[in-house]
């Protein structure tokens, strides 16, 4: 069954269709088309604490594309879901009210916490990884994500207002630092040992430039030369020499020094890289919510 989710994040507004099936008891999302728009919403609200009319312009007229190609692929269901940079505008409310009537999007607006929550949910669909505690990371352009699990148990979940465009615009304070810091140490007895999954389009491209993107595994050391060969060139470089996109140009290598910081701190020797994020997590709610609805109703 094919279903849909939207993802209006502080850097882009993403699109993702999915076929989702059970084979063996293993719920497996096969992701058929993903569509990005760069809208960089978070541009204006970590400057000025608002969306300026031009980006929302640009954001509806996403939505609005969008809408045709939900009404064209129609899905058995489908989910809208905007994070830290709507959530944090003074005109979120405002801007949401003008999807509704303008795109015909009900969006929901979630914090951090659900949305760490509805990424590791990820954890069940197509890939596999040890036996052992594992931390999830998203990092975003508003907020870096944190769940931490065992087995099935949650440990704790916490979401930090350090982000891509956070730290490009210099908005990013000591205390957030500290503040992660001083989470992650409640979790020292299992330093060295944690199985870290990482999440996010900047984490996807480190990995698809330095990583083994056949294992979806990312070493700790070359995490660390990437990040130190992408400083190395401008940002126009990067674009004209490392073939990256102008709005994956800029992020990455905040992104890359927000995972390196977190796994240097907690001693993780690699990354785990499976290629999903907030769109995998949502469409796979959405089946489990419509298989839990069936079952009640026989």
């Amino acid at each position: 069954m094919i279903y849909a989710a939207v993802d209006i994040g502080s850097n882009a507004a993403r699109l993702m269709f999915a076929n989702v099936f059970e084979l063996d008891d293993e719920v497996l999302v096969e992701k058929a088309t993903l569509v990005r728009i760069p809208t960089r919403l978070g541009e204006d609200v970590y400057t000025n604490n608002r969306i300026t009319e031009e980006k929302v312009d640009r954001l509806i007229k996403t939505l609005k594309a969008y809408r045709l190609l939900i009404e064209a692929y129609n899905p058995v269901g489908y989910d809208a879901c905007a994070t830290a940079a709507m959530r944090e505008a003074t005109n979120g409310h405002e801007v949401l009210d003008r999807i509704k009537t303008e795109a015909g999007f009900d969006v929901r607006l979630i914090d951090g916490i659900e949305e760490a929550n509805i990424i590791r949910k990820t954890n069940k669909i197509g890939f596999r990884h040890p036996d052992k505690i594992t931390m999830y990371i998203d990092v975003g352009g508003g907020s870096t994500d944190i769940s931490i699990m065992e087995n099935n148990r949650i440990l704790g979940v916490k979401s930090f207002k350090i982000g891509t465009l956070r730290l490009l615009k210099k908005k990013v304070k000591k205390k957030e630092w500290d503040r992660l810091e001083s989470w992650l140490k409640e979790y020292k007895p299992y330093f060295g040992t944690l199985n870290v999954v990482g999440s996010g389009g900047n984490i996807n491209k480190i990995n698809k430039l330095y990583g083994d993107t056949t294992k979806f595994l990312l070493t700790l050391k070359k995490l660390r030369q990437g990040y130190d060969h992408l400083k190395g060139f401008t940002l126009e470089q990067r674009i004209d020499k490392l073939g990256l996109r102008p709005d994956r140009a800029d992020v990455i290598v905040p992104a890359a020094r927000i995972f390196l910081f977190i796994m240097e701190l907690v001693k993780a020797k690699s990354i785990l890289v499976p290629k999903i994020g907030l769109a995998d997590g949502l469409i796979y709610q959405l089946y489990q919510n419509q298989k839990s609805d069936k079952s009640q109703d026989t």
